[in-house]
């Protein structure tokens, strides 16, 4: 009697509104879930989606202290995977037979399957990508190509950056390290970062500020305070959509590229979702919608075709051949590295 009446049920209601209390808990950045794929993807699916947002360092915390529950999906930067699985076992392994792998492009989706590789088995897929580097009031800051503009006294007063990894790592390539192929030497980095920690104290007062958010830094530069800043392309594109003088510029030594991924907590519960919402969301039409929004592309193959001629010509203008080939992409973080950073970071905030 109870299966005839669920299946009037479904007859009667039908299958998505079912579904209706089946929801994705979905862990990710500001921005990586437009309203309009949500309402899309609830209504072709059934499936709700409550998404909650984080950074790299929260979406870890908040798994570790779970142990890998709480949510369904979450989308970690791919570097910062594999030797958070190895440590913690936080994540459970990509099932890409449900990965519709088409949808990808094949040299990012190899990317990512190499770069998150535990034990013979890969824990992410790409979803979306970009670089930082400089962006710079060409009019006022005429010659910064390097990253050593962010400690050059020509610029002084107008110079920001945030204190974070990606500073120490240009750095280290503009004073002559690889800081990537010193990862396996952690001598040979903490060295790395003892140099660029006493450059950095040196050139503090050529410091406009030390910027925190995205809005902080826009405004900064919109408003002539900072001519030369460490930032990331779209935050770059969209000042230069304002004032052509002002622009993203790649460095001499290579920008520094990421990729955000989708991962599978190692506990969550709606497996299903995940799936479909990673398909969905790599399809070509609903990445367009991403990268119109959020001026970031992504790892759909074929979403050129969705994507406005506007973010288009900022790409082709910012990244030819010889700066994709120059990119410098985020390995895999080993376990220590963030906290050697974290120290001298600490101290650079703190010096005098």
């Amino acid at each position: 009697m109870k299966r005839l009446m669920l299946l009037i049920v479904l007859l009667v209601i039908g299958p998505s509104a079912a579904m209706a209390g089946d929801t994705l808990q979905l862990l990710t950045w500001k921005g990586y879930a437009p309203k309009e794929l949500v309402e899309k993807f609830e209504k072709e699916t059934g499936v709700k989606v409550e998404a909650t947002y984080s950074n790299n360092e929260e979406m870890i915390a908040k798994l570790r202290a779970t142990r890998g529950a709480g949510f369904d999906l979450v989308q970690p930067s791919q570097d910062r995977i594999s030797s958070v699985q190895e440590e913690f076992k936080i994540y459970q392994p990509v099932d890409y037979s449900k990965v519709e792998e088409g949808l990808f492009i094949p040299s990012m989706l190899e990317a990512v399957k190499k770069n998150t590789l535990v034990d013979g088995k890969s824990y992410a897929v790409p979803f979306c990508w970009g670089t930082s580097g400089l962006v710079v009031n060409t009019s006022l800051a005429k010659g910064a190509t390097s990253w050593k503009a962010l400690i050059d006294p020509q610029y002084e007063g107008r110079i920001s950056y945030r204190l974070k990894r990606p500073a120490l790592i240009g750095l280290g390539f503009a004073l002559g390290f690889d800081p990537f192929a010193l990862y396996a030497d952690e001598k040979g980095y903490a060295a790395m970062l003892e140099k660029i920690e006493a450059e950095m104290i040196k050139a503090k007062p050529l410091v406009k500020n030390y910027w925190a958010n995205g809005d902080q830094l826009l405004e900064s530069v919109r408003s002539g305070e900072v001519t030369v800043a460490e930032a990331w392309d779209n935050g770059s594109w969209k000042l230069h959509d304002e004032k052509k003088e002002i622009d993203f510029v790649a460095p001499a030594e290579g920008a520094l590229g990421w990729i955000d991924t989708f991962a599978i907590p190692a506990k969550a519960k709606n497996l299903d979702a995940a799936y479909k919402w990673i398909n969905f969301m790599l399809r070509p039409e609903n990445s367009g919608v991403f990268t119109n929004a959020e001026k970031t592309p992504t790892a759909s193959k074929d979403a050129g075709k969705f994507i406005e001629a506007g973010f288009q010509a900022n790409y082709d203008r910012s990244y030819s051949k010889e700066v994709i080939d120059n990119i410098k992409w985020y390995p895999p973080v080993p376990a220590g590295i963030e906290a050697m950073e974290g120290k001298v970071l600490d101290k650079i905030k703190a010096a005098n």
